[in-house]
């Protein structure tokens, strides 16, 4: 992969921020009630686990759900473009890449395909090990991948040169490119991080013992500049890491959240984990989600918890909308909730799903939320920005 130019690439493209994607998971219940939503998508025939929307024009999304199927489709109305066939196991991952030209689907078996959006024909395909996640860099056509056989995998798209970056014998289960797109934090499920050189092939820092978790990891997330670095574990700890250093620079964990006994070998703690976090990219603040229900602001320069949002119900995912200090979460209720990171305070919720919702994607003007659900459907929710 050589002739990939990182750098090169980014002189072209420009820095894509303001745009959040990302594949996100969780969710139970049965909820009947008022529908918010202008458009429902409803070509899935079993829930719909992952949504993406396109970063350049923000008007199609791509879902993947339990029926092994994929689908392209326009937000404005709920159109089928095209089905992204082929599949044989429940589809986990999908997305865009950063100029919308091309769209990639995984299924849990490790069945990557990548169709070209425009001409709506498949470019590439590859069968890799059993999926973790899968995420595209953010300036160039290549495409990661972590498996359950610790690998991390990177293609360029559509001629297929392949990287692997060999992690410990156990699941890679979550991923992120750096904003530089030169490196790459993974975490695993042995509570091992390692952040990558993704041109090199070979990890600059590895955490772990008391540097890492003491748990699987289940969330990654990077600051703007991607100086920093938030990791989530089933420990019930979010750690902060220097992406410079690759040193921990702080450990957030909620206040109610009591510290769990060590676990025996094959017991499994019930009581809590974090699953969902992130940056504000325009205040000093992370949003740390908790299967408990609670949502946790921190303040990054003091390191303190600046307020505890509570839900009825585990969260699921969350984002930060671009240039405010306003966190939205989806829960394991099936609604979707705003929060206003400042003051701590709910500032409104959108109903529309009847089971949980599975995975959410927000666009860049932050004036549309779409929605995958237990329900089989896919909602597409505008949103009201209420005076802030």
């Amino acid at each position: 992969m050589e002739d990939v130019d990182f750098e090169e690439e980014e002189e072209e493209e420009g820095n894509e921020e303001g745009w959040v994607v990302e594949p996100q998971e969780g969710v139970v219940g049965s909820m009947e009630g008022p529908d918010d939503s202008e458009v429902t998508f409803a070509l899935h025939s079993a829930s719909v686990f992952c949504v993406s929307l396109d970063p350049k024009t923000n008007t199609l999304a791509v879902t993947g759900g339990e029926d092994d199927k994929a689908f392209v489709w326009r937000l404005s109305d709920g159109e089928l473009l095209f089905e992204c066939a082929g599949h044989k196991d429940s589809v986990t991952c999908a997305g865009f890449s950063h100029d919308s030209t091309l769209v990639a689907t995984g299924d849990m078996s490790g069945l990557l395909k990548v169709w070209q959006v425009d001409t709506k024909e498949e470019v590439w395909s590859f069968e890799a090990g059993d999926l973790e996640w899968m995420e595209w860099h953010p300036r160039a056509p290549v495409l990661l991948a972590g498996t359950a056989d610790g690998n991390t995998w990177m293609w360029k798209v559509p001629n297929g040169d392949c990287k692997t970056f060999q992690g410990p014998n156990c699941p890679a289960t979550c991923g992120r490119v750096l904003p530089d797109g030169k490196r790459a934090v993974v975490g695993y499920e042995d509570g091992t991080i390692r952040i990558w050189d993704l041109k090199q092939g070979s990890p600059i820092h590895v955490l772990k013992g008391t540097e890492g978790h003491q748990g699987p990891l289940t969330c990654v997330a990077t600051n703007q500049d991607g100086s920093l670095i938030l990791t989530g574990s089933v420990d019930c700890q979010a750690k902060l890491v220097s992406a410079t250093t690759g040193k921990v620079v702080g450990v957030f964990r909620p206040e109610t959240v009591a510290s769990q006994p060590s676990l025996g070998e094959g017991e499994e703690s019930e009581s809590n984990s974090v699953e969902s976090l992130g940056f504000c990219s325009v205040m000093p603040l992370a949003a740390v989600g908790y299967l408990d229900g609670t949502l946790a602001i921190y303040d990054l320069a003091t390191q303190t918890l600046r307020h505890q949002c509570q839900h009825q119900s585990g969260i699921v995912q969350l984002l930060w909308e671009a240039g405010t200090a306003v966190v939205y979460t989806c829960s394991l209720d099936g609604i979707v909730r705003l929060w206003d990171a400042r003051t701590g305070r709910l500032l409104t919720d959108y109903r529309g799903h009847t089971a949980e919702i599975l995975d959410f994607a927000l666009s860049k003007d932050a004036s549309l939320v779409v929605t995958t659900s237990g329900d089989h459907k896919a909602k597409v929710f505008c949103v009201q920005r209420p005076d802030r």
